[in-house]
């Protein structure tokens, strides 16, 4: 997010300023360009929040240093000024790369918050007490830059929502949704089990396909430059003296004649499709379809939809507070899901047929077809008791147990096989290498010795 301020003139002379939070500094033009041109002003400047590296002491002290984001230089002179520093050189960082903290960073930030709040501090102290013990720069910039702004008294869920690019949409929003809420505490504690599920998810995701896929991705070359390279440094020798070669040797010999032959086309065969299928999953329709596609995928895919509708009903039950007001919590739990898939099915049949149609919520869930037949049953009965909030906690409870022990054996599985392929392929170079042991080359004098019984006979 870039923070943009700009001054703007009126018809009768009189000079305004105003500033704005954007995704970009392009974004934040055409939101300037537009206010101006609603309310017909005049555009004098835009100026964007940097970061400042300054150098002051104060009397017979050591020079301090230190940074400081201003929209301009005079600003950052002006507040050490006040504070009673001598300015000794300030400057603009060239280079202000802040990578995203970790998400294990996050977690640790919402959970103690949380356990915090319980204790009955202040939302201050427990911002200042965090912001002296983060190791994390950028999250302990973040946090800086959130206190002071709050303490400026600025909307709480606002300043969250532009720090999103740090915490994440969905983290954003609920935290700044917590302070305005009147059950601070709960809303981290729920945030801070969403974040760790999240987490634990994506790690036993990595290792249940990711990991094995690369394992065997790396195999795969390995094979290939033994097969390409240093095969045929061998079995060329045999070739060149006129020597038989065995079949396997053969075989092996002629698909690395193939490969070399056209090693363009193997190249382009395994980088392309990689590359292909990682910038269509980032188009609006392509993510859709890999991520419907996902949850297809035999034996793992029933784990992930089964994750995410657990992680709907975790988001569903913290936000949802009566039936009246059910539309904000469906689409933001739908959003927290991850999985674009999911989310434009709520978002594009579930919703509109509970505002159009006044569709109850089960019959919804079931049109929009990424439900499973327990999570409709338990809903619908949890919509008919009138319990649908605590039915949304107990199915996400159920759905962690049940996918948390499948997808643990998943991964032994996975592991096993992995573990068997290997043992298949070293096999099989074994094979190959030792064939090629066995050739002997023909004995001297034997193609004479056969030239004169031919003769004789």
């Amino acid at each position: 997010m870039v923070e943009l301020r700009f001054t703007a003139e009126k018809a009768n002379g009189q000079t305004i300023s105003g500033s704005l939070s954007a995704q970009s500094m392009g974004e934040g033009r055409k939101k300037i360009h537009r206010l101006i041109e609603k309310n017909q002003l005049k555009l004098k400047s835009v100026e964007k929040k940097v970061t400042f590296l300054y150098k002051a002491k104060k009397g017979g002290d050591k020079p301090l240093k230190g940074e400081q984001k201003a929209f301009t230089k005079k600003e950052v002179e002006e507040a050490l000024t006040r504070l009673g520093y001598e300015v000794v050189s300030i400057n603009k960082k060239l280079f202000n790369f802040n990578p995203k903290p970790p998400q294990s960073d996050i977690v640790t930030f919402v959970k103690i918050s949380a356990e915090l709040l319980d204790q009955k501090l202040s939302y201050g102290e427990i911002l200042t007490l965090l912001i002296n013990d983060t190791q994390n720069k950028t999250l302990r910039e973040t946090l800086k830059e959130i206190n002071n702004e709050l303490k400026k008294g600025a909307d709480s869920e606002a300043t969250f929502l532009k720090y999103q690019s740090v915490f994440g949409k969905f983290t954003a929003y609920m935290l700044g949704l917590a302070s305005k809420s009147g059950n601070m505490a709960e809303i981290y504690k729920a945030t801070a089990k969403f974040l760790e599920r999240r987490q634990e998810f994506r790690k036993n995701l990595r290792s249940a396909l990711i990991t094995p896929a690369v394992t065997i991705f790396v195999l795969f070359l390995a094979v290939l430059f033994y097969v390409a390279y240093i095969f045929p440094e061998t079995a060329k020798l045999f070739v060149k003296f006129g020597i038989a070669l065995p079949p396997m040797t053969a075989f092996t010999l002629a698909m690395s004649d193939f490969l070399i032959d056209n090693s363009l086309l193997v190249t382009l065969f395994i980088i392309l499709p990689p590359i292909f299928l990682w910038r269509f999953s980032k188009t609006k329709k392509g993510g859709l379809i890999v991520d419907k596609y996902l949850l297809r995928i035999p034996m793992m895919g029933t784990l992930i939809h089964k994750t995410l509708i657990e992680v709907y009903c975790r988001v569903f039950y913290t936000m949802y507070s009566g039936s009246a007001e059910s539309i904000e919590p469906i689409r933001i739990a739908a959003e927290a899901t991850g999985n674009k898939y999911f989310e434009e099915r709520i978002k594009s049949v579930a919703i509109p047929l509970m505002v159009k149609k006044g569709t109850g919520i089960t019959d919804a869930f079931e049109a929009s077809g990424v439900f499973t037949e327990t999570a409709l049953s338990r809903l619908h009965s949890g919509e008919e008791t009138g319990t649908i909030k605590n039915t949304s906690l107990q199915l996400a409870n159920y759905y962690e147990s049940e996918t948390v022990y499948k997808l643990k054996n998943f991964i032994e599985l996975v592991q096993v096989v992995i573990a068997m392929i290997i043992m298949v392929v070293m096999i099989a170079l074994t094979l190959v290498s030792a064939e090629t042991a066995t050739v002997r080359p023909p004995t001297p004098g034997a193609n004479n010795q056969t030239y004169i019984e031919r003769n004789i006979a």
